[in-house]
């Protein structure tokens, strides 16, 4: 048997060492935003470019003195302020219900309180919020000064992660999640998780693209069905 044809577990760790040694792990996180903050920043970069998103982000914190300000403030002020993203008229209505759920439920516009909760449990209360799914939920909580091990799944991930065979062609984004996860040491750290998805996400982007992958450049190309299936060079 090749280790094309083993086991997930055994490949996504082979993966995951031949991807972090080629770009760069372990990867500094990239900002330090706390809970709440991160989770309004993941709800602006749906479908959005990560400057554009962040361009929006700054600016909703320019104009409103608080998120309780953003809570209350009418919808077209918040679409004005976020206009830099993409679909802002669908994203000012969903981040108004997702800081009044908070505030409903904890009296309190924080979301410090989920440090105390296991990782699953965090993850499930977040996935409550209305417009919260499983990468929103897994990126507030690893990318957020949170740092709690939890893996995101984005688009980049997804694709490289199909075409080497870790999940299976019908597995969406969302169920993605738990495979991708279950098929990593339990017991690895924020940063090690991190470093993964970071790794996964590079590759995606700098050489497994979406049209014209680099086959010939790819150093898990012996892993990948997709390779093997299409002989894509």
């Amino acid at each position: 048997m090749t280790l094309a044809e083993k086991p997930p577990e055994t490949k996504a760790l082979e993966i995951n060492q031949r991807l972090c040694a080629a770009h760069g792990a372990p990867f500094p996180f990239f900002r330090d935003h706390d809970p709440l903050t991160e989770l309004i920043g993941s709800l602006l970069s749906h479908r959005t470019k990560n400057k554009d998103s962040g361009r929006a982000l700054v600016s909703l914190k320019k104009r409103f003195r608080s998120w309780d300000a953003v809570r209350t403030a009418e919808l077209t002020e918040i679409e004005t302020a976020i206009s830099a993203a993409t679909w802002p008229e669908q994203k000012a209505p969903r981040i108004r219900a997702a800081l009044q759920f908070i505030c409903d439920e904890r009296g309190e516009l924080s979301l410090g309180f989920l440090k105390s909760l296991e990782v699953d449990a965090a993850r499930a209360w977040l996935e409550r919020i209305p417009g919260v799914g499983p990468k929103t939920s897994a990126a507030t909580l690893l990318f957020s000064t949170l740092r709690m091990p939890a893996l995101p799944v984005d688009s980049h991930h997804h694709r490289v992660a199909q075409r080497l065979g870790l999940i299976s062609e019908g597995v969406g984004p969302g169920k993605a999640h738990d495979i991708l996860r279950a098929q990593l040491p339990p017991d690895w750290d924020a940063q090690q998780l991190y470093d993964n998805h970071e790794a996964l996400m590079y590759h995606g982007q700098r050489v497994c693209h979406f049209r014209r992958p680099e086959c010939s450049s790819c150093v898990v190309a012996d892993l990948c069905l997709w390779h093997r299936t299409t002989g894509n060079l």
